[in-house]
């Protein structure tokens, strides 16, 4: 008797219907994310999943379709979920080479350290003896550091601590704009403003809102180096109900923010002949298009991290599962080494440690 003359099997029946639903869900989300990504501000919702979910799902996807009893399930949809893992490999954030061996990039000249950190409201809520501890163990030749400001009844509220800056880093200069505090060991040639125009004598609350870039002109060894501090507003305030219009509201007004600052920056920076490296917390994930375009035109430091999956937020699970904080450079810099730091409990963000040297 033939086996398939028998009442079908529950697999045979709505197995490979389950499995192509599953397989067309997944390609429509993708293409909504390649169509609204970066163009839609409702998308900046479902650009806060887990970059990893562009890989986890398709191989669960193509894992199933594998096994599939029937081999005409088999032979369409193995080559669909090939293409959609494809299609996503893009967004999960993996670092192909690290898996390749290769020296460091040659520069001119010495190289220079670079610490790039989102502080969590400065030392308000650490040890202030081990937070400046901290920072003065990178021993860096940079900082480019993010959140010199405190949260006081509901708000962010300005922290005055340059006298204390001073002395604890004697051998560098201090710029500060908002939350956004660079030291230098270099001497400080400019700092271009980057971003809306905001009048010298603003109240701080102003230049904190909307000064999200601080460019610093440098000079390394007698050429002008641009280092750009960056901070881009979080898209959501997660003390809204999801069921409330406050959240969707906040989110609009985010990304209206954030698209301000990114063009900015990217005019800013495309414009600029220097050498130049642009640091700091992005609040976007690899998932998200928003870094497109600055991926399009700079190097990523990524490159030289030895980490095949780097992240810098989430602590889920004892892993940090997104990367918000990133470095790029223009080809006139070459990064010799990229790592993220462990914050010690003094953050939500792990800090960026970078070694450059200057192309000739």
């Amino acid at each position: 008797m033939d086996p398939d003359s028998v009442s079908p099997r529950p697999w045979r029946s709505t197995g490979p219907r389950l499995l192509a639903g599953a397989v067309g869900l997944w390609a429509v989300f993708l293409l909504l994310d390649f169509l609204a990504g970066g163009r839609w501000w409702f998308w900046l919702i479902p650009g806060l999943a887990p970059p990893l979910l562009f890989l986890a799902v398709p191989v669960a996807l193509l894992a199933v379709a594998c096994t599939a009893p029937a081999a005409p399930v088999r032979r369409w949809l193995v080559p669909a979920v090939v293409a959609l893992l494809l299609a996503g490999l893009p967004r999960t954030g993996l670092n192909w080479s690290a898996l390749l061996p290769g020296s460091a990039p040659a520069g001119a000249g010495p190289a220079l350290s670079v610490f790039s950190w989102n502080t969590e409201y400065w030392d308000t809520t650490d040890d202030p003896e081990a937070f400046y501890r901290f920072l003065r163990a990178r021993d860096a030749d940079v900082y480019l550091l993010q959140e010199y400001l405190a949260w006081v009844r509901e708000t962010h509220t300005e922290v005055r601590e340059l006298d204390r800056i001073r002395r604890e880093f004697p051998g560098h200069q201090v710029v500060v704009t908002g939350e956004l505090v660079t030291l230098s060991r270099f001497p400080v040639l400019a700092t271009p403003p980057v971003g809306p125009a905001v009048a010298p004598d603003a109240p701080w609350e102003e230049t904190f809102t909307r000064r999200k870039v601080l460019r610093t002109d440098l000079d390394v060894h007698g050429r002008t180096v641009s280092f750009y501090n960056v901070h881009v507003p979080v898209q959501v305030d997660t003390r809204e109900s999801v069921f409330g219009g406050g959240f969707y509201r906040v989110v609009r007004e985010a990304d209206a923010a954030r698209r301000e600052q990114f063009t900015a920056l990217e005019r800013d920076a495309a414009a600029n002949p220097n050498p130049l490296l642009i640091a700091g917390d992005f609040n976007t994930s690899p998932a998200m298009a928003d870094l497109d375009p600055l991926r399009a035109r700079f190097d990523d430091a990524r490159s030289a991290s030895g980490d095949l999956y780097p992240g810098s937020w989430g602590g889920v699970l004892g892993a940090d599962w997104w990367r918000l904080d990133w470095a790029f450079t223009n080809h006139a810099v070459a990064v010799r080494h990229y790592a993220f730091v462990d914050d010690l409990g003094m953050s939500d963000h792990r800090g960026q440690d970078l070694r450059i040297s200057l192309r000739s």
